[in-house]
């Protein structure tokens, strides 16, 4: 008769197999990352300065981005979305063409996208399940940009969304601040009593 749990066993074998070569490839690239002269966007060198040759694929925060970095970043971002908005052939609605780098939701979510190309398709050794996964990453994107970060623009028109900036009145955040997580002792809600 059979061993039932033989292929359970064949395929729990297959997996090991496959960890232990991703935990190959990951030790390689931090390792190799460092010889070949790339350094993580923001590190330090030995002398203190700082290294400004950012590794493709690294995240890509804006607002702190130098200077110099930054018109080289975004020129190559820029492209990269006007490819990107071509080869897929996205609609005014799901990126409106007159003003998406106005939102910064929208930004943010498409350098997310952008880095996670540049990770995918800029490995070589990256398996074969990076480009299906950045497809699925690109579909939920696209669709959260045109459901949620967009507002009221359309076709072209330009509309702020109608809200209030929560980062510019200072006496918030000390309000906040003040009044502590639900259940603090200074006059929060008080804690359910257990019955």
């Amino acid at each position: 008769m059979p061993d039932p749990l033989g292929p359970l066993f064949d395929a729990l074998e297959s997996i090991n197999g496959e960890l232990t070569g991703f935990a190959a490839r990951l030790a390689r690239l931090e390792d190799g990352g460092a010889g070949r002269g790339a350094s993580k966007q923001g590190a330090s060198g030995e002398d203190g300065s700082s290294d400004t040759k950012r590794v493709r694929g690294a995240p890509v925060a804006w607002h702190q981005v130098t200077e110099e970095e930054r018109a080289e970043l975004w020129g190559e971002f820029t492209a990269w979305v006007i490819r990107m908005a071509d080869t897929y052939e996205l609609t005014t609605e799901q990126l409106p063409h007159a003003c998406w780098w106005e939102h910064g939701a929208v930004v943010a979510e498409l350098t997310a996208l952008w880095t996670g190309w540049e990770s995918t398709y800029g490995n070589e050794e990256d398996a074969a399940a990076g480009p299906y996964l950045w497809h699925d990453s690109w579909a939920r994107g696209i669709e959260r940009i045109g459901r949620m970060w967009l507002g009221e623009c359309t076709n072209g028109y330009h509309q702020n969304k109608s809200r209030t900036v929560w980062g510019t009145d200072p006496a918030y955040r000390k309000k906040i601040i003040e009044a502590g997580p639900p259940g603090a002792s200074n006059g929060g809600p008080a804690e359910p009593k257990a019955a």
